[in-house]
């Protein structure tokens, strides 16, 4: 699930006549950033929803090979980030999945960091697996931290921390937590949800760029 709706209000006044995830950067819109890590590492299907300007993200997307693409049309009204992905829940099915802000990247070393993720995914211990990185591998981010790191690895919220560790834009989750949701605007950052549990190895997963 690629999360391409938001309406890029901070990155006006780019954004007013091209959607966030077509924003280029280093030659390459943002949206194919995320699109081509999650090719890189097997996955067949993708779907993204849009919203502002998603004319543009549907003609874009109709040029590229893999993974396959599915839209998830929010033209009617912005579901946020949770209201998004229960939307999407028939095309993305029973199974943990891949999740990615259209908006960050990162620059692979070695092993790919969505294959770490997954490597790191424990199903019967975890309902959602984030990417982290500490504040000072990232360029562009301009806020705090988010989150702390407790013994066991579960996480729990930074609110600024020095000590904390920001989220880097993927994750992988299991869509058990939307039981009985409904498709209505709902963010998947209100802490609504029980825990997430992350593997000790996670700060040293990614280099990423935050835009």
């Amino acid at each position: 699930m690629v999360l391409a709706a938001g309406l890029g209000k901070r990155m006006r006044p780019l954004t007013d006549t091209t959607p966030k995830p077509l924003i280029r950067v280093a030659g390459k819109a943002l949206l194919d950033w995320g699109l081509d890590a999650l090719a890189e590492v097997g996955v067949r299907k993708a779907v993204v929803n849009i919203h502002h300007l998603g004319g543009q993200i549907v003609t874009h997307l109709a040029g590229r090979k893999a993974p396959r693409t599915i839209i998830s049309d929010e033209s009617d009204g912005l579901l946020d980030s949770a209201g998004g992905i229960v939307k999407a829940l028939p095309e993305l099915g029973p199974e943990p999945f891949y999740v990615l802000n259209a908006d960050t990247f990162w620059i692979d070393d070695g092993i790919p960091n969505l294959a770490r993720l997954a490597l790191a995914w424990e199903p019967a211990a975890m309902d959602i697996l984030l990417m982290l990185a500490p504040v000072e591998s990232a360029t562009g981010h301009s806020g705090g931290t988010d989150f702390l790191i407790v013994a066991d690895g579960r996480l729990s919220r930074a609110g600024g921390d020095a000590r904390g560790m920001i989220y880097a834009g993927a994750a992988i989750v299991h869509p058990r937590i939307f039981t009985g949701a409904q498709a209505e605007p709902h963010s998947l950052n209100l802490g609504s949800y029980k825990h997430f549990p992350c593997p000790q190895t996670r700060t040293r997963i990614l280099r990423p760029v935050s835009v």
